[in-house]
């Protein structure tokens, strides 16, 4: 196998094979060191921050008095990378910290970058061409492997990830040691793009997220909210048919609440700030519904006929995120959570565990989810700060749990140290549709909470006891669900969950036009979501536009229509229109929307 010289952050160069994961983060670290150099070289005066390589490829952040680095200038950036990787050699420098600081006086990015890496008054750096970079990780010294190199785009990036900093552009790059690996990742990146929910809430204006008005707070467009409701709406239906109550609690609510439940002891860092009422009341804006679930709880007195008592709510949630990790619909600041709650005696346990997660089965049927796995997450009995401290209750509610799933007999994989901090829980893990892994629905034991908030209720011996809370989430933030929907589906969303499920074009609206509304008017009556397209266009124009926005059925009105008071259909992806009478593709669409769009 082939070896690289790299070079450590002591200035030691020793052989690793090329072809390890060690050797790609070896080559990438000095593709983000000559990018560096090259954008040093290239834009007189540009001030240089973070560079960094990492398994998605590399990038560099930079900053300009005038206009940024912009797309149309990566070509012939990538061309003096390259020209310079041909007789490129790093070279290790252990600099007097006033020395380097000197050297860059006039970027203060650098300088702040140098003094967070200085000790003892040095600074360890790597050196190519005229730029100094801190020595952060191994480098491969020579750059005469680096050809295969694409620079792929530019982005905004705050500096260091804060919002409070100032904006930085990005350049983002990857490298490979052979040309079929940069084709096949390029490949790949291109199926991303054509799947990335940000990319196609954008072509059918589903959505938008807006930095200068608030990172991680997305706006949705009136398309998207018609999904959102869809979906809203379909959720509190099944819940209320499977017995819960939905309920609204407010989002904010009294810190000592968090710190009762122990999520401002375990979840601080994912929280917001406290709120000073200034009259020593201080309010937190939720990062979890369960506290404010557990006072719908504690409202009244409860019996052992009320359980199993089963909450349920549309939530939102706030949870502090750094800018840097905000993506799309996917990493947010605000959430809507699909949230529930059953509060049970322990003997319920096993039957309500069923009941959910067969509702969990039924929901993931409507929505064609298929690809999915169990995960049983148990907590590091060796890690005591992470886990609520009761070896007692973590023992039997992993017993618990456990035995429901076998109950079931249902295949499940354990992983240690996944658990919540107060109780283990089932993750179902879908795969998206790039084949990751990712959390859709979770089922969570909590023996702590009720203890904690002194829940009870009286038994049929008329003493109390304490109940076992249950925490449950079908799929997820609505946020999240929607982008996971919008990549599997490609935006091309079936009939029940499309914002526009009909589009009606008339070949003259002078002549069809007064038809085309006569017909949609019935379409909203039914509660279908239709729009009539009027616009003085070419049909042509105006039937590849229903094609781009993915409506699933297109309607084309003309004499022939209108005399036989039928429509010529067009299905989204499909060349053939058929002809068929009003009440024939009524009763189509309307079994369409009935049976989730799922083919008999």
């Amino acid at each position: 196998m082939a070896q690289i010289a790299v070079m450590s952050v002591d200035g030691s160069v020793k052989k690793i094979d090329r072809d390890s994961e060690e050797g790609l983060q070896a080559l990438r670290k000095l593709a983000s060191l000559l990018l560096k150099d090259s954008l040093h070289q290239e834009f007189k005066g540009i001030r240089l921050g973070e560079s960094v390589a990492d398994e998605d490829g590399f990038h560099v952040d930079s900053d300009k008095d005038d206009q940024q680095v912009s797309a149309d200038e990566l070509s012939a950036l990538q061309d003096a990378l390259l020209a310079k990787a041909k007789d490129a050699k790093v070279e290790f420098v252990e600099a007097d910290l006033d020395d380097a600081l000197a050297e860059v006086k006039d970027d203060p990015y650098s300088s702040e970058l140098i003094k967070e890496a200085a000790k003892d008054g040095k600074v360890a750096m790597y050196q190519v061409g005229d730029v100094k970079a801190v020595a952060d990780g191994d480098i491969m010294v020579y750059g005469d492997a680096i050809k295969h190199l694409k620079l792929l785009s530019v982005a905004g990036a705050y500096w260091k990830g804060m919002s409070s900093n100032p904006m930085l552009q990005r350049v983002y790059g990857t490298v490979f040691f052979s040309k079929d690996a940069l084709d096949e990742d390029m490949k790949k990146r291109q199926e991303a793009r054509e799947h990335d929910h940000r990319v196609i809430g954008n072509q059918l204006d589903l959505f938008f997220v807006d930095p200068k008005v608030g990172a991680g707070l997305p706006y949705w467009m009136p398309k998207g909210a018609t999904i959102r409701r869809t979906i809203e709406r379909y959720i509190i239906d099944r819940e209320v048919a499977d017995g819960y109550e939905h309920v609204y609690t407010p989002v904010l609510m009294n810190l000592d609440a968090y710190k009762t439940s122990g999520h401002w002891e375990h979840y601080r860092d994912d929280m917001f700030p406290p709120m000073d009422m200034g009259d020593g009341e201080m309010l937190e804006i939720r990062p979890m519904n369960c506290p404010s679930h557990i006072q719908i709880y504690k409202h009244h007195i409860r019996s052992y006929r009320d359980l199993p008592m089963r909450i349920a709510e549309l939530g939102m949630m706030h949870r502090y995120e750094k800018s840097g990790a905000l993506s799309g619909l996917q990493r947010v600041r605000e959430m809507t959570l699909n949230d529930g709650h059953t509060f049970v005696a322990v003997d319920q346990i096993r039957d309500e565990f069923a009941k959910i997660l067969n509702l969990i089965m039924d929901v993931y049927k409507d929505f064609d989810i298929t690809d999915y796995s169990f995960r049983l997450s148990l907590r590091d009995p060796k890690n005591k700060e992470k886990y609520y401290g009761n070896d007692e209750m973590w023992d039997e509610s992993q017993k618990l749990l456990k035995a429901a799933m076998d109950d079931l007999n249902l295949d499940y994989y354990e992983a240690e140290g996944e658990a919540a901090f107060y109780g283990p829980k089932l993750d179902i893990q879908t795969k998206t549709a790039l084949g990751n892994d990712e959390t859709m629905s979770t089922i969570q034991l909590d023996f702590m909470q009720p203890d904690r908030f002194g829940l009870s209720y009286v038994g049929k011996d008329g003493k109390e006891h304490m109940p076992v809370m249950i925490h449950r989430g079908i799929v997820g933030t609505m946020e999240r669900f929607v982008a996971y929907l919008t990549e599997i589906y490609k935006g091309a969303f079936p009939t029940w969950l499309a914002p526009e499920q009909v589009h009606i074009i008339p070949v003259s609206d002078e002549k069809h036009g007064d038809y085309a509304k006569q017909l949609a008017d019935k379409m909203k009556a039914a509660q279908i979501r239709v729009v009539v397209d009027d616009r003085n266009e070419k049909m042509g124009y105006k039937i590849r536009e229903a094609q781009t926005q993915k409506v699933p059925y297109t309607l084309v009105v003309g004499d022939d229509e209108v005399k036989d008071n039928a429509v010529s259909v067009r299905k989204y992806g499909e060349e053939a229109q058929n002809s068929m009478s009003q009440d024939a593709f009524m009763n189509e669409i309307l079994a369409d929307i009935a049976s989730y769009s799922r083919k008999n």
